[in-house]
This record gives structure tokens, C-alpha cells and sequence, in this order.
């Protein structure tokens, strides 16, 4: 459907943006809707072209009306964690009324087996998206490299970089790389309907090596220091995040401790058609701000 009608929800967040910016490249900015809480927010999109629909994920008649004319959406999952699936399930309902004819959905890297208790909300929302009747694709993603990046300061501030990871081998991928690969999918469409996608980078990293990586881009030493996974979940309350960061955060470490953060499949990379950004790369550009 060469004239297919794309929404991308959440288009004002941090992969958002980057998908809208991906996607105006491969189909242009009459083809693009995107879904927001707040159109004042978006009004960069508009002035580009972009379509801008107020829809709010807990407002579910708003969303059935964002969604009207539209043939393929990408539901970024919501940032409110503990709230997502009702927000998701309104999304997913929301489609199947206006007829969609295919919705992607932004998961979590192996999400059925995944160690993270960030697992759960996402699981539940593909078990009710695959219930739903509706044509659909699973955008299971990664780790984003830039995820690392509030780190930074301190890190080289106290020349040591701390967590609970252990050797567990991340295979991060930039932002950018996945919200590219993201808007290919659903800019090609009905062609990857039923496909599960594991989407992670090319170079995997202990966070050992991204203390190295860090020391070399900046000239200053960094070293990695392990603490137990409540070790540093304490540490992290103690700097001042408030507890469910510190709990994801801690949680996404001793996940990655077992595992839960590596894929050796090169899946992203086959999707956008070049190598995954390197840490080298991430670092370099978070220092240059």
C-alpha cells in the first residue's frame, strides 16, 4: 500500500522524534499522523508537514478518533511503568475499531524469557495484541546505549563507574538505530506482519568495557566497581533518584548479569542495513554536548 497512512504514538518522546525523522525520509510528511497528549508540544511536526492528533493513552475515546484513516500504526509502549498495559490495551482497542491493517509494538529484547521485571508489562501487552485479532509485528528491542549516559558525570567526577552487572555481556544499540529500524518496518508494512523481531546491537559491552570506553574518549580514568544488586540500588536512592528508578536500574543490572541484555542475532542491523552505532560513537557525542 504505497499510499498507506502511518501513526506513531508517543512521537514527542526520545525514540518518537527519531522515528518521525526516519520515516519522513523514507515516505514524506503527508503520510505521517502522529498521536500526542500535548499538540503544542509537537508543533515543530506540524510545521514540517506532519500531521499532530491530540490522543491521550488513557482516553480511549481519543484515541479511536486519532486513529481514524489510518492503515498502519506504531505503538511505542508508554513510559509510565506499573500504568502500561491498560494504556496499551486502550491502544491496541482503539486500532482494531478504526480497522487498522497492521500495528507494530515497541517490546523488550526477549521479552518471554527476559530475566528484567521490566518483562511483565510487556509480555502482557503481546499476549493481548496477539489475541486481538489484529495484523501485528513485535519490535522487541534492546537496551539503548544511551541509557548509560547519566552516568557519565559522576563517573569521571569520582573516576570509577558503579553497578551490578557484573560480566553480563549488553548488546546496546543507539536510540537512533532502533527508531530507524522501527520506521522501516512500518513504512514497508503488511510484509511483516507476524514477525517477532529481537532487536539489539552488533557490539556487545560489560560495563567494565564501557568504564574503558569512557576513559578513552574523555582522558581521564575510569574504572567499573561491582556492588550487589541492593548495594547499588541503595547507592543509587542515596544520589538522589527516586526509588523506582533506582529499582529499574538496579533490576536491568542483575538482569543483564544473567543474560537478559544480550542478542548476538544482528537482527537491528539486517533491518536498517548498516552496522549498529558504536559505543565509541554514543560516548563521544554525549561528551561533545
Amino acid at each position: 500500500m504505497s499510499n498507506a497512512r502511518i501513526l506513531v504514538t508517543g512521537a514527542t518522546g526520545q525514540l518518537g522524534r527519531l522515528v518521525v525523522q526516519s520515516l519522513r525520509t523514507l515516505v514524506g510528511a503527508d503520510r505521517i499522523i502522529v498521536a500526542v497528549r500535548d499538540p503544542a508540544k509537537a508543533a515543530d511536526l506540524a510545521a514540517i508537514g506532519v500531521e499532530v492528533r491530540a490522543a491521550d493513552y488513557n482516553q480511549p475515546a481519543q484515541l479511536i478518533a486519532a486513529f481514524a484513516g489510518v492503515d498502519r500504526v506504531l505503538l511505542i509502549s508508554s513510559s509510565e511503568v506499573g500504568a502500561r498495559l491498560p494504556q496499551h490495551r486502550n491502544v491496541i482497542d482503539a486500532a482494531v475499531k478504526a480497522g487498522v491493517k497492521l500495528l507494530a509494538y515497541t517490546s523488550l529484547l526477549r521479552g518471554d524469557a527476559s530475566p528484567l521485571p521490566l518483562k511483565a508489562e510487556h509480555v502482557a501487552t503481546e499476549a493481548y495484541l496477539q489475541a486481538a485479532g489484529l495484523p501485528f509485528v513485535l519490535l522487541r528491542n534492546g537496551w539503548y546505549t544511551e541509557n548509560y549516559n547519566g552516568f557519565i558525570p559522576s563517573a569521571l567526577e569520582h573516576g570509577a563507574l558503579f553497578g551490578a552487572a557484573g560480566e553480563g555481556r549488553i548488546a546496546a544499540a543507539a536510540r537512533a538505530d532502533y527508531a530507524e529500524a522501527a520506521a522501516r518496518v512500518i513504512a514497508e508494512g503488511e510484509a511483516h506482519a507476524g514477525k517477532i523481531y529481537e532487536l539489539a546491537g552488533d557490539q556487545p559491552f560489560t560495563l567494565a568495557d564501557w568504564a574503558a570506553a569512557l576513559a578513552e574518549a574523555a582522558g581521564k580514568p575510569v574504572a567499573y566497581q561491582n556492588l550487589p544488586e541492593a548495594e547499588f540500588r541503595g547507592l543509587l536512592v542515596k544520589v538522589g533518584l527516586p526509588e523506582p528508578v533506582a529499582d529499574l536500574l538496579a533490576s536491568a543490572d542483575a538482569g543483564a548479569a544473567q543474560g537478559g541484555l544480550f542478542d548476538d542475532s544482528h537482527t537491528l542491523s539486517r533491518l536498517i542495513g548498516r552496522p549498529t552505532t558504536s559505543l565509541g560513537a554514543v560516548l563521544t557525542a554525549a561528551l561533545a554536548r
